[in-house]
């Protein structure tokens, strides 16, 4: 079995210069209406030169804001139109690429739509709405400017495809397309840059809605983007002459914080001392230490000891200062807990009490009031009668993660 890494490009990977040639000609950014889209397009006019763009959204001259943003571009000296096309439909993509005419040298095929949900939970119209702009609007650029001298062709994908993200069955998909449609590009002599980018701290119409997800990437030591950092990638990336890379801004403190709870994916970039990993335990660690001060506590002060301590490992897994922030009576999946979350505070709970824990945990024990409940008759033995536990089944689990239950 083969297990991916990502690891760091060095210096000498991005050395070359950017793609020059761009002259008079026209650059298409596909998505180019949106928050990231109109990013990028500044910094072509600004740091690269380009004097002529086409943006391409789904509302084209009806986004709102959109004046706002044209004008910017503008005043920095830059010809600027804007198109309405729907990436996810070929003949609207022919007549956008006829519209730009022969001098397109440049494409950045940033334009994407979010519908986020677990495999379980697909079904043909959400993946045709999240492949559509992404995975097909790549595939009909491709197909249609094969035959054109293009200074660079770059794709916007996520690092959602490299399962650093949960409940993005339909979008994982579609990044990876994307990266693996680079490859092929390149194997075939066609420029070809996919970057698979985390977060950015930008508001866009895919990130609006997933505050909490940019709040636990952080917790995992993956913090949003900075726009001038993502803009910096963005230059690195067409400089490093690879295929595929994956763009992110990595918090290695954090990550060397939680050894125990890091993603396979993002090992080696942590630093480790040469020779065989032991495990140590701080003494506060160590379940039996746990036992022996609860041992001389009553009933209720146990329960109480551990239910600060499930507050204390969630607050931590999802970010928050303190236990104050997790809610003893509220459900788990309604302060922001998600598979990969929810294992993690299995793994954390399971290290520091020294019981087997299912990993339908937080299922089973919906609050931090109950799972503490449950910490306590498994480590005492009390009596708990069966009827009131009730695992869940792997396809109540996909609607539950999914919001549908």
């Amino acid at each position: 079995m083969l297990v991916p890494r990502l690891v760091e490009v060095g210096a000498g990977d991005t050395a070359r210069e950017l793609p020059d040639g761009v002259g008079d000609g026209v650059v298409l950014v596909t998505g180019g209406t949106g928050g990231l889209g109109g990013l990028v397009a500044r910094h072509l006019v600004e740091a690269r030169g380009v004097r002529r763009l086409v943006l391409a959204g789904r509302r084209g001259a009806d986004t709102p804001g959109i004046e706002e943003s044209l004008a910017d571009v503008r005043g920095l000296g830059a010809e600027v139109s804007v198109v309405a096309c729907d990436m996810s439909d070929r003949g609207a993509v022919e007549g956008l690429l006829e519209g730009v005419g022969a001098d397109l040298v440049g494409v950045v095929h940033a334009a994407g739509a979010g519908d986020n949900g677990l495999v379980g939970s697909m079904d043909g119209s959400r993946l045709d709405r999240v492949l559509g702009a992404k995975a097909d609007g790549a595939w009909y650029l491709h197909e249609l400017t094969r035959g054109r001298e293009l200074a660079f062709f770059v794709m916007f994908s996520s690092a959602g495809g490299s399962v650093l993200a949960a409940g993005q069955a339909n979008y994982a998909a579609a990044n990876v397309f994307l990266d693996a449609l680079a490859v092929h590009r390149r194997s075939e002599g066609l420029p070809a840059t996919s970057l698979a980018y985390g977060l950015w701290d930008v508001a866009t119409g895919l990130t609006e809605a997933i505050d909490d997800d940019a709040r636990l990437m952080a917790a995992r030591g993956l913090p949003a983007l900075a726009p001038a950092d993502g803009l910096r990638l963005f230059d690195a990336g067409l400089r490093s002459g690879r295929p595929a890379l994956v763009p992110l801004a990595v918090d290695v403190a954090t990550l060397k914080s939680k050894p125990g709870a890091l993603h396979s994916l993002l090992r080696d970039m942590v630093p480790t001392e040469a020779g065989p990993v032991v495990r140590n335990r701080t003494k506060s660690a160590d379940p039996a230490v746990l036992v022996a001060r609860l041992t001389g506590l009553s009933t209720e002060d146990r329960e109480q000891a551990l239910l600060d301590l499930v507050r204390g490992h969630a607050a931590a897994v999802l970010g928050h200062s303190g236990a104050e922030a997790v809610p003893a009576e509220r459900g788990f999946l309604d302060i922001g807990f998600d598979s990969l979350t929810a294992l993690e505070l299995r793994s954390r709970l399971g290290e520091v009490t020294g019981c087997r824990l299912a990993p339908t945990l937080i299922f089973d024990y919906p609050s931090a009031a109950e799972l503490a409940t449950h910490l306590r008759c498994t480590l005492f033995g009390d009596d708990t009668p069966a009827d009131d536990l009730s695992a869940a089944t792997a396809d109540e689990l996909f609607d539950i993660l999914d919001g549908e239950a």
